[in-house]
C-alpha cells in the first residue's frame, strides 16, 4: 500500500428525506468535479422546521480525496 496525501473540502448537502440522503447528495454532486473522494466525516447536522414538523435536513461534511500523482 502506498502512502497517500489527502486534501479535504467542506460540503453541505440537503434533503427533505433525511440525513443519509443529504450526505449522499453532497458526495454525489461533488464527485462530478472532484476526483478520488475516499472518505467523509460529518461535521454538523441541522434541520428546518415548518408547522411543527421537520421539513428539511442539511448536513455539513468534510470530504477527503487523494491528490493525483505528477
Amino acid at each position: 500500500m502506498s502512502n497517500h496525501v489527502y486534501k479535504a473540502v467542506e460540503l453541505t448537502g440537503s434533503s427533505k428525506n433525511g440525513t443519509d440522503e443529504a450526505v449522499r447528495n453532497a458526495i454525489e454532486r461533488a464527485s462530478k468535479t472532484v476526483r478520488n473522494i475516499k472518505w467523509f466525516e460529518v461535521v454538523s447536522t441541522r434541520g428546518h422546521v415548518e408547522d411543527g414538523r421537520v421539513a428539511h435536513w442539511q448536513v455539513t461534511i468534510k470530504a477527503g480525496f487523494t491528490l493525483d500523482d505528477d
